[in-house]
C-alpha cells in the first residue's frame, strides 16, 4: 500500500512539473472603438523563482514586430511608440504579483495588431509557454443619437413620451441597446433598457406599471426608439436621458460595452392635480324650521373630465360633525334618503338638496372634493384632495331657559376621604320633549398670576350614556368615580377616594338636548354652575429607612445579607421601590448595584460582573421589608452598602406617583484577599439507563472568592471510572486538557464516549450506545490553570469530585416478552400436531382392525381367563 501511494505522489508531481510556466492573455479577437481605451490583461502561473514576475509587451504587424513597454528592461519601448508611452496614452497597471493589465487609452484604427505578452524565465527548466498573442481589432465610432425633446410640462394623468434617434454602422459581432434614466437633483435612476439580451429590463420602481400597461416602448422605426409613460405622476418629474451603449460578444459569449453616448432629452415638469384643483361652496343663509336648503358644490381642474370625482358634503356644529351625503366616481350616491338628495348640474358642479331642516343642520357646511386618476391596468389612485369654504347655515328656533348650581354634599376630611357634589338644574322654560345631560369639568387651583388648566371629569348625554374624561377613564372603570341622575333635573359626582390631586375648582354644566328627526339627539344650550373648591388640611409624608446586617461577609466567598425597613409616615396604602447601592469609601460616591420596582420587578443596574449577573439577590420579605444577598463575596466587593427607598402611592386610576425617598444607613463587607478558590461538583442528568441509550455526567467547576477575569483561568478535566464490584482502583477514561483536546482510554468496556465544554466552567462526558458493561462509579478530577498579569500559566490545586453510580439496566417484562411468546406458540402448534395424527391415526389406520364380541357365558369367560 504504501509502495502505490509513493508511485502515485512521483507520477503526480512528474506531472506538474512537466507542465511548466503558462502564460495566457485575455481571450480574443478583442473589439474596440476608435477614442475609447482597452484593458488587455496578461497572467503568468506554474512558475518558478520570486513571486512578482516581470511583463514585456509588443505589437505584432505581420513580420514586423514594435515593442511597447516592459517592467524587466527600461529601454525596451520602440521610438515611435516612446511619446505615447510618456504621455500614459501607453501604460501597465499591475494587478497581483502574476498579473499584469496593458492599459491603452485614445485608441487608434492604426492600433488593430497582434498583441504579446511575454514573461521573462525565471525557471531552473524553460518548460511551457513563455508568451501569449490575443488580436485587438478597434472600429469606427458610428453611433449617434439625438434626442426628441419631450413637452416641458405636463399635467398629472396625462402621457410623457420619451424619443431618442440612434444610428450605428453594424459590424459583425456588435449590437445596441438603448436606455432611459431620470435625474431629480443629484439622484438618477434608472427607467428602462431595451437589450440584446435578456431583452428588455425594467427597474424594479416601474416593473408594476410596465406590468400594468402604464410604462411600454414604442418603436416607430428609422432608428426612433421611444418610452410612453401613459399616466404621469409628481414622481416622474426630472431630467430625462437616453443613453445608447454599443456592444460587442467576446471571451466566451460574455457581453462587453465598449462604446456609449448619452443625449439629455430635457426637463419634465408634472403639473400635479392638486395645484389645479379648486373647491367652493355657495354663502351664507338662514333658514327657519322645516325649509328646504340647496347648496352647490363648484369643482375645476385641469383634465376635469379625465378624473374621477368624489364629493362629500358635512356640516359641523358646536359639538360635532357629521357627514350629510356622498357621491363617489361612478355618481354612486352612498346611504340614499328621501331627505337629502344628491344631484351632479353640470361637470363640475354637484348640488346637495335637505327638505324640512331641523336645528341639526344648522352649522358650517362645506363640501370636500377627491380627485382619483384610473391607470391603464383599471387601477384608481387618489391624485388631490380639497375641502371648500365653509358656508354658514342658521335655523332659527327658541332655546330653552334654566338654571345650574352645584353644592358640595360630602365634603373630604384627608387624602383617600369619599367626595361627593351634587348638581341641580331648576327654572327650566321650553324645554318640551327635550331631555337634559351633565358635564362634570375639574380645574387646577393655582395662584393668581398663573394660567388656570381645566380637564373634563365626565360627561352624560341625554340618553344616559357615560363619557368619562382620558385622565379619569380608569377611575370610573374601576368604579372610584361613580355619576350617577338622581332625579330628572339633579345629578350626583362621587369620588370614592379623594386624592392629592383632586384638589381644586369643581363645575358642573347642563345641557338642554332635542330629538331630531332621524331619532338622534343633538345637544343645544349649555349652561355652567359656579365653581365649588374641595380642600382639606395636607399633612407632609416622610420616610425612615434603616439597614442590618444579616450575614456578614467575612472571607472571599462568603455570602453577605443585609435588612432593609423602612417605616412610613403619613402615607395611605404606599407600594415601595428599593435600590441598593455601594460606596468604596464612607460618605464616597455611591454606585448603583440591584433595583425592586414597586412592581417587584429585579432590575440590575451598573452591576457588570462577568459572570456573577446571579450572585446579586434582592427580595422583599415583607410589606416594607426587603432583604439583599450578595453571593461569593469577593475583594471588589468590598464597600459600604446602604437602601435607597422610594415611597409610591397609589392613585385611583392613575400610575403609581413618587412620594417621598430616604437612604439607609451603611453596612461595610470588608475582609483580606484570600485569592480564588475553586470547587468541584458532578453531577448526573440520569443515574440509571437502558441499553443502547446515552448517559451524560456534568463536571462543574466554580471559583470562590476573588473571580478570575475571563480567559485568565483555565481547567484540565480527567474522568475516571470503576467498574462495579471491582477491586481495583479507578481508571482513567477520557481527559481533556486545558487547550480543549480530547483523548480516550475507552477502558470502561465502550469506546463510544466524547468529552465537551458545555460552558465555561461546565464540562459533559456523554457515554453513547451504553451496554452493561458501562455501569459502575464515574468520577472527574480537575486541575485549574490561573494566568497571571504577567501572561504565566500556573496550575492549581487537583480538585476531585465526589463519585456517581451509573447503572445500565434493562424491563424484567421486556426480557421475557419474546420467550413467553415463543413458547406459547410452540406449545399450540405441537397440541395441534398431536391432535392432527391422533384423528388420522383413527380414522385411516384402524378402521379394518376385526372385533371379537364378548360371550354371554360370564362364568365360562372367566374360567377360561
Amino acid at each position: 500500500m504504501e509502495n502505490a501511494f509513493f508511485t502515485y505522489f512521483i507520477l503526480f508531481l512528474t506531472f506538474e512539473w512537466g507542465q511548466g510556466r503558462v502564460v495566457k492573455v485575455s481571450e480574443g479577437p478583442l473589439v474596440r472603438v476608435e477614442g475609447q481605451e482597452v484593458f488587455i490583461r496578461c497572467t503568468v502561473s506554474s512558475y518558478e523563482g520570486p513571486r512578482e514576475q516581470d511583463f514585456d509587451w509588443m505589437v505584432v504587424q505581420g513580420d514586423k514586430k514594435i515593442h511597447l513597454i516592459s517592467t524587466f528592461e527600461l529601454r525596451y519601448t520602440d521610438p515611435s511608440v516612446q511619446d505615447r508611452v510618456d504621455s500614459g496614452d501607453i501604460s501597465m497597471v499591475r494587478q497581483a504579483d502574476d498579473t499584469m493589465d496593458l492599459r491603452i487609452r485614445n485608441l487608434k484604427a492604426t492600433d488593430s495588431a497582434i498583441y504579446r505578452c511575454s514573461t521573462p524565465s525565471t525557471d531552473a527548466v524553460m518548460q511551457g509557454n513563455y508568451n501569449a498573442d490575443v488580436e485587438l481589432k478597434v472600429i469606427a465610432d458610428t453611433l449617434k443619437v439625438t434626442p426628441v425633446v419631450p413637452p416641458a410640462t405636463v399635467h398629472e394623468g396625462g402621457p410623457i413620451d420619451l424619443r431618442c434617434s440612434v444610428t450605428l454602422e453594424r459590424v459583425e459581432n456588435t449590437y445596441l441597446s438603448v436606455a432611459w434614466s431620470v435625474r431629480n437633483g443629484s439622484s438618477s435612476r434608472d427607467v428602462l433598457t431595451l437589450e440584446p439580451e435578456p431583452g428588455v429590463t425594467v427597474e424594479s420602481n416601474y416593473r408594476q406599471r410596465h406590468a400594468d400597461g402604464g410604462l411600454r416602448l414604442d418603436l416607430p422605426g428609422g432608428g426612433v426608439y421611444g418610452l410612453r409613460l401613459t399616466e404621469a405622476v409628481p414622481a416622474d418629474q426630472g431630467v430625462y436621458e437616453c443613453t445608447a451603449t454599443q456592444w460587442v460578444r467576446e471571451q466566451g459569449q460574455v457581453w462587453t460595452a465598449i462604446l456609449q453616448k448619452k443625449v439629455v432629452l430635457g426637463e419634465v415638469r408634472i403639473t400635479p392635480i392638486s395645484q389645479s384643483l379648486m373647491v367652493t361652496m355657495e354663502g351664507d343663509r338662514t333658514l327657519s324650521l322645516d325649509d328646504v336648503l340647496k347648496l352647490t358644490c363648484t369643482v375645476a381642474a385641469d383634465n376635469l373630465d379625465d378624473l374621477g370625482l368624489v364629493v362629500t358634503w358635512s356640516v359641523s356644529g358646536p359639538t360635532d360633525s357629521r357627514i350629510l351625503a356622498r357621491v363617489n366616481q361612478f355618481g354612486v350616491v352612498a346611504d340614499p334618503s328621501d331627505l337629502v338628495g344628491v344631484s351632479r348640474v353640470s361637470t363640475g358642479e354637484f348640488q346637495l338638496l335637505i327638505r324640512g331642516v331641523g336645528q341639526s343642520d344648522a352649522g358650517q357646511h362645506s363640501c370636500s372634493v377627491a380627485a382619483w386618476i384610473q391607470e391603464t391596468g383599471g387601477n384608481w389612485y387618489l391624485a388631490a384632495e380639497k375641502t371648500s369654504n365653509s358656508a354658514t347655515v342658521l335655523v332659527t328656533v327658541l332655546e330653552p331657559e334654566f338654571e345650574v348650581t352645584l353644592a358640595e354634599v360630602v365634603p373630604p376630611q384627608a387624602s383617600g376621604d369619599p367626595t361627593e357634589l351634587e348638581c341641580r338644574v331648576s327654572a327650566v322654560q321650553r324645554l318640551q320633549d327635550g331631555l337634559l345631560g351633565v358635564a362634570w369639568d375639574y380645574t387646577e387651583a393655582s395662584p393668581a398670576d398663573q394660567p388656570t388648566i381645566s380637564r373634563p371629569i365626565v360627561a352624560l348625554d341625554a340618553q344616559g350614556n357615560l363619557q368619562p374624561g382620558s385622565e379619569y377613564r380608569k377611575r370610573a372603570e374601576n368604579g372610584f368615580l361613580v355619576l350617577t341622575r338622581a332625579e330628572p333635573d339633579t345629578f350626583r359626582l362621587r369620588l370614592l377616594h379623594t386624592q392629592e390631586s383632586d384638589r381644586g375648582l369643581y363645575s358642573c354644566t347642563a345641557s338642554a338636548w332635542t330629538q331630531l328627526r332621524n331619532g338622534s339627539w343633538a345637544k343645544g344650550k349649555e349652561v355652567p354652575s359656579s365653581p365649588v373648591s374641595i380642600s382639606w388640611i395636607r399633612k407632609v409624608p416622610s420616610l425612615t429607612v434603616k439597614a442590618t446586617p444579616l450575614r456578614e461577609a467575612s472571607s472571599g466567598g462568603s455570602t453577605f445579607e443585609m435588612g432593609c425597613t423602612a417605616t412610613p409616615e403619613n402615607l395611605q396604602d404606599p407600594g415601595y421601590s428599593v435600590l441598593i447601592r455601594v460606596a468604596e469609601t464612607a460618605g464616597g460616591e455611591a454606585r448603583k448595584i440591584l433595583s425592586l420596582s414597586s412592581d417587584s420587578v429585579v432590575k440590575l443596574e451598573e452591576w457588570d460582573e462577568l459572570g456573577r449577573a446571579d450572585s446579586v439577590v434582592l427580595e422583599k420579605t415583607g410589606m416594607s421589608e426587603f432583604r439583599f444577598r450578595l453571593y461569593g463575596a469577593q475583594v471588589t466587593d468590598r464597600g459600604f452598602y446602604s437602601c435607597e427607598v422610594t415611597a409610591w402611592t397609589a392613585g385611583v386610576g392613575k400610575p403609581r406617583t413618587e412620594a417621598v425617598s430616604a437612604v439607609s444607613n451603611a453596612v461595610q463587607i470588608s475582609f483580606a484577599d484570600t485569592g480564588p478558590v475553586f470547587n468541584v461538583s458532578i453531577q448526573p442528568a440520569l443515574t440509571s439507563i437502558l441499553p443502547g441509550g446515552t448517559a451524560k455526567i456534568e463536571c462543574i467547576l466554580t471559583a470562590v472568592g476573588v473571580s478570575p477575569k475571563a480567559g485568565d483561568v483555565s481547567y484540565e478535566v480527567r474522568w475516571y471510572w470503576n467498574r462495579v464490584r471491582s477491586a481495583a482502583g479507578p481508571s482513567l477514561l477520557a481527559s481533556m486538557d486545558r487547550l480543549g483536546v480530547v483523548r480516550r482510554a475507552g477502558l470502561n468496556g465502550s469506546s463510544d464516549c466524547s468529552v465537551e465544554q458545555t460552558d465555561g466552567q461546565v464540562f459533559a462526558l456523554r457515554i453513547h450506545s451504553a451496554r452493561d458493561g458501562d455501569g459502575g462509579e464515574y468520577l472527574c478530577v480537575a486541575t485549574p490553570w490561573i494566568r497571571s498579569p504577567a501572561g504565566t500559566w500556573t496550575s492549581g490545586q487537583e480538585l476531585t469530585s465526589s463519585r456517581v453510580f451509573l447503572s445500565v439496566t434493562f424491563s424484567l417484562s421486556d426480557s421475557l416478552k419474546l420467550p413467553l411468546l415463543y413458547g406459547a406458540g410452540a406449545s399450540l402448534a405441537v397440541g395441534l400436531l398431536s391432535i392432527l395424527l391422533g384423528f388420522i391415526c383413527t380414522k385411516f389406520c384402524c378402521r379394518n382392525a376385526k372385533h371379537t364380541p364378548r360371550s354371554r357365558n360370564g362364568l365360562m369367560d372367566l374360567e377360561m381367563d
